[in-house]
């Protein structure tokens, strides 16, 4: 089995872990759900995050082939346009992501000028579809539940499995968001862990539980072993349970509304209006039962 090279990136801001997924024999690599800087107080962006994973395969002599994300994030804002824009390679992600355009097109009351076809990415993939890191074959597998579109990239002992398990001490991912579903991210969990034992497991983000330093990386089997919400519900009926309890208690992302209508776009902000500003557009009280932060 192929042993690619991993190097994850973790932004502190949004606890969002980024990836450069390289073929160790002819250098060509992938960069995995980058990270746009967005400091909401004051609507400022930055490039830091993004450029720094570039400052990365330049320094690996990488030749970047792909601009890959998991799924459209409701906690960051994706840096997949800004690195299109610098470098040219293309951007893809899973086909479903069409679902949840359309989706928030509507929450946002976008106009009809929005494509909700997947166009602003370079790419879409199907289930089980395989494509290429030059000799690095890469498999899709459809894993939703957090998102309708999430998919989880395999590649030799590598796969990134987005935000469906983190951790083994912090356990699985919610599915409250529109268009999530605990029952089918039971299903993706399973799906992975079909995978085998020794295949290394990368997360989309890490919360650090006890103050620990941050940890991105398990494998199939530690998961089997040691995740705290699969030792907690063994079976379907009880995973679902669990994750309904645990959700109904957790606010939403503080980003959520700000970055899904970037992410939606293939992480490209809003055009500039007349006086050369973008503004991002924040729908009101359009979650009732809101759980609000303490």
């Amino acid at each position: 089995m192929q042993v690619p090279i991993v190097k994850g990136f973790f932004e502190k801001r949004t606890y969002s872990v980024q990836y450069v997924l390289a073929d160790p024999k002819t250098r060509h690599c992938a960069i995995v759900d980058p990270v746009l800087d967005f400091d909401a107080n004051a609507g400022a962006t930055a490039t830091w995050s993004a450029d720094e994973l570039l400052s990365h395969v330049r320094a690996q002599g990488f030749t970047l082939q792909w601009i890959l994300e998991t799924h459209p994030h409701a906690d960051h804002l994706s840096a997949a346009g800004y690195l299109k824009d610098t470098t040219g390679a293309p951007t893809a992600i899973g086909e479903k992501v069409i679902a949840v355009q359309k989706l928030w097109k509507s929450i946002y009351n976008l106009p009809d000028g929005f494509r909700a076809d997947g166009s602003q990415w370079d790419r879409l993939f199907a289930d089980s579809e395989t494509f290429h890191i030059d000799e690095l074959a890469v498999r899709v597998l459809l894993t939703p539940g957090h998102t309708p579109a999430s998919v989880t990239y395999v590649a030799g002992d590598a796969a990134f499995i987005h935000d469906t398990l983190f951790m083994p001490d912090y356990g699985s991912a919610r599915a409250d968001f529109p268009g999530g579903d605990a029952v089918q991210l039971w299903h993706s969990i399973r799906r992975i862990l079909a995978l085998p034992d020794a295949t290394r497991l990368f997360t989309g983000h890490d919360y650090m539980p006890g103050g620990r330093e941050p940890r991105w990386e398990s494998t199939v089997a530690l998961q089997k072993s040691e995740n705290k919400h699969l030792r907690q519900a063994t079976t379907e009926a009880a995973f679902v349970a669990l994750r309904h309890d645990l959700d109904a208690k957790l606010p939403m992302p503080k980003l959520l509304l700000q970055a899904l209508q970037v992410n939606i776009a293939g992480g490209r902000l809003p055009p500039a209006e007349a006086n050369g500003k973008r503004y991002l557009k924040v729908p009101l009280d359009v979650f009732p039962g809101t759980v609000w932060p303490s």
